[in-house]
């Protein structure tokens, strides 16, 4: 059965059988949304009307981890079961209230991106069947300020969501360690993402070797549990700390966002005193708005307490001056300084000498 949220936003228009398109007000704005009874989530029926209540609901609490932040679409038009794409550049045909900036990749290719400017810009992705907001890590007004240092804990195969947990609880003693604080949220599926607030003054190049620091750092403590190896096939049943998260222009499934997934889950923050008890499962846009309603938002504090990472960013200096490479970086970057080589391990031994 579709979730009934008439409480939240204020419909204007009455809800039809035939899908007569509905509108809502948020934030001094009017938000239209078609076909609004279509199904996106086929485990409850919950349909793109249920979608934009549900971030109406968390509105508050989206906003302080989107504002004014560029965001990739992923766009599934006839919900999750449907086709799907990525859309990082917003047509001219927009309306004229969207905030957007260019971006661009590694390989200076710009485009027009959506930016979060208030929650009518949610409530209009969601009505284009975006399923997941893809956030940058800057500001579009600070765009040389990489103010999100993102701790992907990444399971391999074989990995189980208890062993994941227990590498969040080591992120978070080394964290504790550095006199860093730092938030955790479920990915939505299978693994944890643990956010650190960064002082301004740091590109995306530096908060990268921030993480690879900590990665590294995390693998030398619990060899058997965590890896910081880049290539699958050296990682073993372990937990990968996947520091290209953090690489320039990668953007990162956003906090509170619902996933294309049937069961509508959603990349929830949650308090460290959860960490034993967490289930990804059980977090779905059916269950977080009362969650949040009642325990308030684990990540509030988070813009107040933006934090040192020099410590790491020097480390990382270190060990390239002692000899130590850079990790690989994904393939689609150019190849840059320091790095080690980009050839899987098995390649590299087959390969003649020369």
């Amino acid at each position: 059965m579709a979730l009934g949220w008439s409480g939240y936003g204020r419909g204007v228009g009455a809800r039809d059988e035939h899908g007569e398109p509905v509108e809502l007000e948020v934030g001094g704005r009017t938000v239209r949304i078609t076909s609004p009874h279509k199904v996106m989530f086929p485990e409850r029926g919950e349909t793109k009307l249920d979608l934009a209540r549900y971030y109406v609901a968390v509105g508050d609490a989206i906003m302080r981890t989107l504002l004014d932040r560029p965001v990739l679409l992923e766009r599934y038009p006839d919900g999750v079961r449907g086709s799907s794409f990525f859309q990082k550049r917003i047509p001219d045909s927009a309306p004229d209230w969207l905030h957007t900036t260019t971006v661009t990749t590694i390989n200076g290719t710009p485009s027009r991106a959506l930016v979060i400017a208030d929650l009518a810009h949610v409530l209009w992705a969601a009505n284009m069947g975006v399923l997941g907001l893809h956030v940058w890590p800057y500001r579009a007004s600070t765009p040389h300020d990489a103010d999100e240092l993102r701790i992907d804990l990444d399971p391999s195969p074989g990995v189980t969501f208890d062993m994941v947990r227990e590498s969040a609880a080591c992120t978070r003693e080394l964290l504790d360690e550095l006199g860093i604080v730092g938030y955790p949220k479920t990915t939505g599926s299978k693994g944890l993402h643990v956010y650190v607030r960064v002082e301004p003054g740091w590109d995306s190049f530096a908060v990268r070797g921030a993480c690879i620091t900590i990665a590294r750092e995390l693998a030398r403590r619990h060899p058997d549990l965590i890896t910081d190896k880049w290539w699958k096939e050296e990682r073993g049943r372990r937990v990968f700390v996947d520091f290209n998260q953090n690489a320039p222009h990668k953007n990162v499934f956003g906090a509170w966002c619902v996933r294309p997934r049937v069961g509508a889950q959603v990349s929830t923050p949650f308090a460290w005193d959860e960490l034993a008890e967490v289930d990804p499962e059980a977090l779905t846009m059916a269950t977080v708005p009362a969650r949040l309603a009642g325990l308030g938002d684990p990540w509030l504090d988070m813009d107040t307490e933006p934090q040192s990472i020099t410590p790491l960013v020097e480390r990382f200096a270190d060990d390239l001056a002692d000899g130590i490479p850079d990790a690989p970086w994904p393939p689609v970057y150019p190849k840059m300084p320091n790095e080690a080589p980009r050839v899987a391990p098995s390649r590299a031994r087959r390969s003649p000498p020369g």
